[in-house]
């Protein structure tokens, strides 16, 4: 007779946000017909509070967590246990979370880093869907696993591609890892027109469906920086072993170059669901939500080098992992606040990398030991970002305004 599925406990760090949905229809799928099956006992969310309900009710989840105010009434069966505030995600964790826990961390921002590091602190293991934890603290994120003896896996569709491609590979023996990237809406338009576009159009993304955030992030193709930066304290590369390069269809997800100069990738439609169930489900595979690639989408993929005129977020993020230290914290701040500045349209889209480039060149990256460290370093790169932000009139800011 086949043996009973096994249940995990799942705390879910952004449940109404792009991820997080799409984890919750990965958990619905999982528990219908698969080995493993879930138990969610706990969920935080930003201020999406009537969504939050609606999914704690369904998932029968006694610990929730908003950041902002919660719904009028909740709804039967209510959760038990309800925290409020900016600090909600952290006791939230530190309330319910046990060792061997799963933790889906996909609270967009840096906002994800304090309860993902609690997290890994009370022996969670971490699926990973925020790359700012990584890229504002990997020193920090990579030393608490280590002394805590538990595991990440990434859920970004790139790294779970080099993840599963490297299987049981080394360090030493890849050449080179390549993150694939869409391009976003501009890959094709002429430089000054992309660099005054209003926020309504670099919110179409031609592939992927995400939350505002990462589609201006794809757009200035900062998201592939962030993910480079991650990908450092992931795989333990150097920058000059981690490229990027642009690929329009999101079939091919990341490839491995290996010192025998063969080359592995990995290839599925674009669906978030499958590198989440990748990570829920390690090291077993199970039937999934996603289509099947249609192998006729395979006669017209293309590849192009990356523009460095049209995207300089790829030299940034270069910059940032051989500048080690407070770099990265740096970097992640400005790009979260000039995101969103634009988004105010109290910027043109052309500034979101020019402000992160001043903030890398304003502000000194210091050694990291320490939380505090890598908050204060965050705090000072918001502030000059705000600042600069405020004043800027040049590159047609005024006009674009209008």
């Amino acid at each position: 007779m086949p043996s009973a599925p096994t249940e995990r406990r799942l705390i879910l760090l952004g449940a109404t946000g792009s991820i997080g949905r799409s984890t919750l229809d990965v958990v619905r799928h999982l528990n219908a017909s698969a080995r493993h099956r879930f138990r969610v006992v706990g969920m935080a969310a930003g201020r999406n509070a009537s969504e939050l309900a609606a999914v704690a009710s369904e998932f029968r989840c006694d610990a929730v967590a908003l950041a902002g105010e919660g719904p009028a009434e909740w709804p039967t069966p209510a959760p038990s246990e309800r925290f409020h505030g900016p600090d909600a995600a952290l006791e939230l964790v530190e309330r319910v979370a046990r060792p061997g826990d799963l933790v889906m961390a996909a609270m967009v921002g840096f906002a994800g880093l304090a309860p993902t590091l609690r997290a890994i602190e009370k022996g969670c293991t971490i699926a990973l869907a925020n790359k700012e934890t990584l890229v504002a603290a990997g020193s920090l994120v990579n030393e608490a696993l280590a002394r805590h003896r538990t595991r990440l896996i990434p859920v970004d569709s790139e790294h779970s591609a080099i993840t599963q491609c490297l299987q049981d590979a080394g360090a030493r023996a890849i050449r080179r890892i390549v993150l694939t990237a869409s391009g976003g809406p501009f890959r094709t338009w002429p430089i000054e027109r992309m660099r005054s576009a209003p926020p309504e159009e670099a919110l179409r993304h031609p592939t992927w469906s995400m939350g505002a955030k990462n589609t201006i992030d794809s757009a200035t193709m900062m998201n592939k920086a962030l993910e480079v930066i991650e990908a450092h304290w992931l795989f333990g590369l150097p920058a000059e072993r981690i490229e990027a390069i642009i690929h329009p269809q999101s079939i091919v997800h990341g490839f491995v170059e290996f010192d025998d100069c063969s080359v592995l990738a990995q290839l599925s439609p674009p669906d978030m669901r499958l590198p989440i169930q990748y990570a829920l489900t390690w090291p077993e595979r199970v039937e999934g939500r996603t289509a099947a690639l249609d192998f006729d989408a395979l006669r017209s993929l293309v590849f192009e080098p990356v523009d460095g005129e049209r995207f300089p977020a790829i030299e940034l993020a270069h910059r940032v992992v051989r500048d080690g230290g407070s770099s990265g914290a740096i970097f992640n701040a400005a790009n979260e606040e000039a995101v969103a500045a634009y988004l105010r349209r109290e910027i043109p889209f052309g500034s979101i990398s020019t402000l992160v480039r001043a903030a890398l060149d304003s502000l000194p990256a210091e050694p990291v030991r320490t939380f505090e460290q890598v908050s204060a370093a965050d705090a000072a790169s918001r502030a000059f970002v705000r600042e600069r932000a405020r004043d800027r009139t040049t590159e047609g800011a005024t006009a674009w305004r209008r």
